[in-house]
């Protein structure tokens, strides 16, 4: 088994990211095998060698680099991935750095550049046009030399359309390989964006032999007991005369205590037979049901919309503004290890009552949970289908931070550092409609980063779907994902 070393820094203002930058990259070497993570400053001599490869994210700007890893890193006969920040370190410690590894930097250029374009010839897979946040000002490496005996796996290219190289590699006196990549691509992540360049540059240092293919998910969201039955029957019946296979999200108990959509409340999942019904049809047609929670709202407020099932976070304090942008709060004032599981014990109970064992997957509410209820969710299911919210301290041991946090979408398979399965959720839903400050998402939209997910070899395209809007935007999306040849399997088999 492959095994990963993560170094991250930790000085300075904003030495905090950096646990946050370690533990996204923890996650993604997951998928290979086995990781180790550490302060880049706690380094000693030789470390390196007891791993397949190592992974060093540069987030502040003139960390203390001890030499011993300068001197590993110019030695290595092992794979190196460099991102970003105190690569001078290593030439000013290696003047001939660049006669033997081909390269040298120059200066961070801060041209405007809104897209990667990656893998470049002689890869056998066409270049992908990855999209890089337009607001993202920071500069991103250039060089004053590249030499042939360097390899450069992907272009920024600059809005006059000129171009200069986002990631390179090449080989050093001892045989291994450094890979320098020019920016951090773990920050202003989206769906289709270069951080799926890293994402895949993994493979090269940890799997380099693995074949090219490319699946898909699809998953119907937010499925409660007032849901149309007639409607989830017409969407599973036309998955599985496509031979899709699919997931779909079971909240079992409705709630609307503030009577946001008049359709009642205290409504259990057992108190609709017909809801019972569809459920097992929806499992003859192929489907794998998934908790999404126990009521997908939290208490008797805004949380941060209507309070109704459905609509608001369960797990996690969310507020709105007047521009309806977010304000991630942190956990809910009850939250506990205990809670989280009473929440979990009361949905299994319902799924009981109404003939089901509690699923295997879970996707917590509006992708945001505590570590405490992520933690409770290992003892209740094997698989998470989502998006997940990461805090400082989970690395260091330090109490865990709530106000420093990232959120990650997986583009393929990983154990997280929740030591969880959790599935890639790499394309978003479909959102025919503008909803407060989330923009539409059209099937058009999914199937153009669905291209874009091409350039992760055994990268997934994944996506969500609302049996209440037309099941044509359904059709179109998985038309398109087959179309680019894409093949759809079941959850459990991701």
């Amino acid at each position: 088994m492959t095994s990963t070393l993560v170094l991250y820094d930790t000085t300075g203002q904003w030495g905090w990211l950096g646990e946050l930058y370690a533990i996204m990259s923890a996650n993604l070497a997951s998928h290979f095998g086995s990781w180790t993570a550490m302060p880049v400053v706690s380094y000693t001599s030789g470390t390196l060698k007891q791993y397949t490869a190592t992974i060093y994210i540069g987030s502040t700007y003139g960390e203390p680099i001890p030499n011993s890893f300068l001197d590993d890193v110019y030695g290595t006969q092992t794979p190196i991935i460099w991102v970003y920040d105190n690569i001078w370190q290593l030439t000013t410690r290696y003047p001939g750095f660049s006669s033997v590894y081909g390269w040298n930097w120059s200066e961070f250029d801060f041209s405007s550049v809104a897209q990667v374009d990656y893998p470049l010839p002689p890869s056998s897979r066409p270049t992908q046009q990855l999209k890089r946040y337009a607001a993202n000002a920071a500069g991103i490496m250039n060089y004053a030399s590249i030499g042939s005996n360097v390899t450069v796996l992907g272009n920024c290219v600059r809005s006059d359309a000129s171009t200069f190289p986002w990631a390179l590699r090449s080989s050093g006196p001892n045989g291994g390989s450094v890979t320098y990549i020019g920016e951090n691509p773990l920050v202003y992540l989206s769906e289709g964006d270069r951080y799926l360049a890293f994402c895949d540059l993994l493979f090269d240092a940890l799997a380099p032999s693995t074949p090219v293919q490319h699946r898909a998910l699809v998953r119907l969201e937010d499925i409660d007991p007032t849901y149309d039955t007639a409607t989830l029957k017409s969407v599973g019946s036309w998955l599985k005369s496509q031979n899709v296979p699919f997931g779909f999200q079971i909240i079992p108990y409705y709630l609307d205590p503030l009577d946001a959509n008049g359709l009642g409340t205290n409504i259990t999942l057992q108190s609709n037979p017909a809801m019972v019904a569809m459920i097992k049809y929806l499992q003859s047609q192929g489907g794998a049901m998934m908790c999404h929670g126990y009521t997908h709202q939290y208490d008797s407020a805004a949380n941060p919309y209507s309070g109704a099932t459905g609509d608001d976070c369960e797990f996690y304090r969310i507020t709105m503004n007047s521009d309806y942008s977010l304000n991630f709060m942190g956990p809910v004032a009850e939250d506990s290890l205990a809670w989280a599981q009473s929440r979990f014990s009361a949905a299994q109970q319902l799924y009981k009552a109404a003939g089901f064992a509690m699923p295997q997957f879970v996707t917590f509410p509006s992708y945001a949970a505590s570590a405490a209820d992520y933690t409770a969710a290992n003892g209740f299911f094997t698989t998470a289908a989502e998006r997940r919210l990461y805090f400082t301290g989970l690395l260091s041991g330090q109490p865990i931070n709530y106000t420093q946090f990232a959120g990650q979408y997986m583009p393929y398979t990983v154990r997280d550092v929740y030591n969880m399965k959790v599935l890639a959720d790499t394309l978003g839903g479909i959102e025919p409609q503008p909803y407060f400050s989330y923009p539409a998402r059209l099937p058009a939209d999914i199937i153009a980063d669905a291209q874009r997910n091409l350039a992760v070899r055994d990268g997934w395209a994944s996506f969500f779907y609302h049996s209440y809007d037309n099941i044509s935007y359904l059709k179109q999306t998985v038309t398109g994902l087959k179309s680019l040849g894409y093949t759809f399997v079941a959850p459990a088999a991701a």
